[in-house]
């Protein structure tokens, strides 16, 4: 009598159900993870904008003027997952506001820092929760 070797299909098909669970469970935090990663662009940025704006304020003695081109308080260029702001009207002899938001995925979350070291998350998007003090968002579940 002549034995055969191989799978058969129900152990096929239990090995596949498998990897569809460990897949399953997997990729939600996976995405998490990715999101929290681009998550550190915007909060470094927003770091390094207030250290020049103190750097200005201490060459000027105002705020106003600043997140020009050519100035010490210049704009960073080329963020992947961010577009930063100085908005004008918030820019006076005393204070700034220096804010991102998000592109792509994170259209929707905007973070802001100002003169105070205030660090708010202004608006997350569909399907984040809103953090519930002045901070900035880590997860989307709304955790700073």
């Amino acid at each position: 009598m002549q034995r055969h070797s191989g799978f058969t299909l129900i152990e096929l098909m239990i090995t596949v159900a498998i990897i569809a669970i460990l897949a399953a469970v997997a990729l939600p935090s996976y995405t998490s993870y990715i999101v929290r990663g681009k998550l550190t662009e915007a909060h470094s940025n927003l770091l390094a904008m207030r250290t020049k704006m103190e750097l200005y304020f201490q060459d000027n003695r105002s705020y106003v003027g600043a997140c020009v081109a050519g100035t010490t308080a210049a704009l960073p260029a080329g963020l992947k997952y961010f577009t930063i702001s100085c908005p004008v009207a918030n820019l006076t002899a005393t204070t700034y506001l220096v804010q991102v938001d998000g592109l792509g995925d994170l259209a929707g979350l905007t973070m802001s820092i100002d003169q105070a070291n205030v660090r708010r998350t202004v608006s997350v998007p569909a399907g984040w929760t809103m953090p519930s003090t002045n901070c900035w968002i880590t997860k989307k579940s709304g955790q700073c």
